[in-house]
């Protein structure tokens, strides 16, 4: 689980302001595609694991630096990597990149919580490698 995992997305006028640049709160939602795509990389469907083990995902913190303007139509990497898994929560390393260029980076971490009562619960066994 050490691989740098990537989800690409392209820029479309919906995510851009009148001077065709991203606004910035839509990194965060690129950043929370890439990381669904990541768990589903590993066989996490988060839908699928509120349903069955009453588990979901939220965002505890989240810190973005913002260096360079993405734009109108661009194509762009979004990636995930893993950071410091711990028993309740996992904190994550993202980036936004047009040809290599990063744009934006963020630090992430998620709290695993129980659907019903919103309390930590420990993470799924998929994502810490167990089976």
């Amino acid at each position: 689980m050490a691989e740098r995992f990537s989800w690409p997305v392209r820029v479309y006028y919906e995510d851009t302001d009148a001077g065709g640049i991203v606004y910035y709160g839509n990194y965060l939602k690129f950043m929370e595609r890439a990381r669904t795509e990541w768990l589903r990389s590993y066989g996490i469907d988060v839908a699928r694991l509120a349903d069955t083990d009453r588990l979901m995902f939220t965002v505890r913190t989240i810190t973005l630096d913002f260096l360079k303007p993405a734009r109108l139509s661009d194509n762009l990497d979004v990636s995930v990597a893993l950071g410091r898994m711990r028993k309740v929560s996992v904190e994550l390393e993202q980036a936004v990149v047009r040809a290599g260029d990063v744009l934006c980076t963020g630090q992430v971490r998620l709290a695993c919580v129980d659907v019903d009562t919103l309390k930590p619960k420990a993470m799924p066994k998929t994502l810490v490698g167990e089976t």
